[in-house]
């Protein structure tokens, strides 16, 4: 029996401020749940450009294979996010030719950048959204008063976003803020 797929949109790229690394958020369509995906700046920016409508003046690579697809008279149905193993996503393009069904294996990101030009579906399965997927709290303002920290639906997103802070933690450890050089200058 075929995994079950969520429709998702491409709700915002966002960047990491702790390498060159960005991420795109799909947004579930029919819930408030999200999927972050690293992807390199190169494919952020392709999905951009083709998110905007940008007018470029000779056809980037994402261009070039939707042109190679319609050349081929073959067209693209849909694009899948169909697994996540070892913390690595694996897509698929899903294109029609000659009224058969072809699966492409393709990275997410590149997938995703074909959707938006060939204005196709996006898919993910329903078990990497329910392994890896985010629900933001109701009541973010409420809870941040309590002290909780927003839930998500995984244990691995929670470990991973504590991992990234701690960066954080050691270079504040490491200030001096009002310390001895301070009072030495005086």
């Amino acid at each position: 029996m075929p995994e079950q797929m969520v429709e998702v949109t491409i709700d915002s790229i966002r960047v990491s401020l702790m390498s060159q690394q960005r991420i795109v958020i799909l947004r579930e369509s029919q819930a408030e749940r999200y999927l972050p995906i690293w992807i390199g700046p190169y494919e952020a920016e392709a999905i951009t450009i083709a998110l905007q409508e940008v007018e470029v003046s000779r056809p980037l690579t994402h261009d070039l294979l939707n042109n190679v697809f319609r050349a081929l008279e073959a067209r693209i149905l849909r694009v899948e996010v169909t697994a996540l193993r070892d913390e690595v996503y694996f897509g698929t393009i899903v294109a029609e030719v000659n009224g058969m069904n072809l699966n492409v294996d393709s990275r997410p990101s590149d997938a995703l950048a074909l959707a938006v030009r060939a204005h196709v579906p996006i898919l993910v399965s329903l078990g990497v959204m329910e392994s890896a997927g985010i629900i933001p709290e109701e009541n973010l303002e409420e809870e941040s008063g309590k002290g909780n920290a927003p839930q998500y639906t995984s244990p691995e997103a929670e470990e991973e976003i504590e991992e990234r802070l701690s960066v954080f933690e050691d270079f504040l450890d490491q200030l001096d803020i009002g310390g001895e050089e301070d009072e030495n200058e005086e």
